[in-house]
């Protein structure tokens, strides 16, 4: 069965949005033009092991006016942009996504996502969206957790997590760039 593994850029402190929504805290240049060659190769990994992005709704409105276009990015904006796409909205009819093909809106992304973990495939790739990913866990839909931490506090913002949650450590991994990549598998049986 595939997995749903949820990614977010974080603060040392767990903020994920600042106050503004914005996420300034990611300074990190784009990954085709980072010297940083590891922090490269892992990114690029992991996207070779998912085939379908998943987003909210605000996620996609911060996102489809620039990766659909970002030459800057690489190979990363090239595979990123031939992942099949989801939009978990309820007012939304469309998601184009440049001239690549569009995003399907989903009104009920936990029904979409349990649909989807059953079909053949690559693992599921929920990127960002946190109202989405909280709504993903109460379903029991998550299986892993992926956070790359900056170097960098904000002290006030939208934090990953605001509940319990049971984890168990997959991998921690320091890039030179000063992102620490931390994985955690979701203990079903505990949560």
């Amino acid at each position: 069965m595939r997995k749903l593994v949820v990614q977010q850029w974080t603060t040392v402190d767990n903020v994920a949005a600042e106050p503004d929504g914005g996420m300034s805290f990611v300074a990190v240049r784009p990954f085709a033009l980072s010297e940083d060659v590891a922090f490269n190769e892992s990114a690029l990994r992991f996207l070779d092991t998912v085939d379908t992005m998943i987003v909210g709704a605000r996620t996609y409105a911060m996102a489809k006016d620039y990766w659909p276009y970002a030459e800057d990015q690489g190979a990363y904006g090239e595979k990123l942009n031939r992942l099949d796409k989801f939009v978990a909205s309820t007012r939304l009819r469309d998601a184009p996504w440049g001239s690549f093909p569009p995003a399907t809106v989903t009104a009920d992304a936990v029904a979409t996502v349990r649909e989807l973990k059953r079909q053949d495939g690559k693992d599921l790739w929920l990127w960002g969206s946190l109202t989405l990913m909280r709504s993903m866990f109460e379903a029991g839909m998550v299986d892993e957790v992926q956070i790359r931490v900056c170097p960098t506090s904000r002290g006030a913002g939208t934090r990953v997590f605001v509940d319990r949650r049971e984890m168990r450590v997959l991998e921690a991994t320091t890039f030179d760039n000063g992102v620490v990549l931390l994985r955690y598998a979701i203990d079903h049986e505990r949560a």
